[in-house]
């Protein structure tokens, strides 16, 4: 059967047309937590560091962790995470040390400085979950939703990488 015989029935057509708008909307979102991180960070006066390498240090936290292992646990979703490391080490957000038991790896963790930037996305995310809440944007209920829902595509999709390989 081909693509176009699966895709004709209406209801079909109705989903992927829903599929694409929900994949289109992540996008934005993601996009737009960008800008709204960079706007708090522009508000704060803290302007050496981007978006993508704030959210960098909030996701590592008080841990330490090696740059592969900042993908598998999924603190970080780029390409370039050897690039916005070295950054952030060079800027003083991260200490870096090589890993006792594996000299090739390179362990890092967050300094005061990097500490700090975090404390900052943290209270960002605080104050916008208290805001969605209060104004009635989203409940418990919703944002419960909205997650296993998300669970659920993410589960699809690493099971089709997993088919393919």
């Amino acid at each position: 059967m081909s693509v176009h015989t699966k895709l004709g029935a209406p209801q079909t057509q109705g989903f992927l047309s829903a599929y694409l708008d929900a994949l289109a909307l992540v996008e934005r979102l993601h996009r737009l937590l960008l800008d709204v991180i960079k706007d708090e960070f522009e508000r704060v006066g803290v302007l050496e560091i981007n978006a993508v390498q704030a959210l960098l240090l909030f996701n590592i936290g008080e841990n330490e962790v090696t740059a592969g292992e900042l993908k598998s646990r999924g603190y970080y979703q780029g390409s370039n995470v050897s690039y916005n490391l070295k950054k952030l080490v060079d800027m003083g957000y991260m200490h870096h040390q090589k890993c006792e038991i594996d000299r090739r790896s390179v362990r890092v963790r967050l300094t005061e400085k990097g500490r700090y930037v975090r404390g900052v996305v943290t209270g960002l995310f605080a104050s916008h979950a208290e805001g969605l809440e209060q104004r009635g944007v989203l409940n418990p209920d919703g944002i419960d939703q909205i997650n296993t829902s998300l669970r659920r595509m993410e589960r699809y999709w690493m099971d089709q990488i997993r088919y393919i390989y």
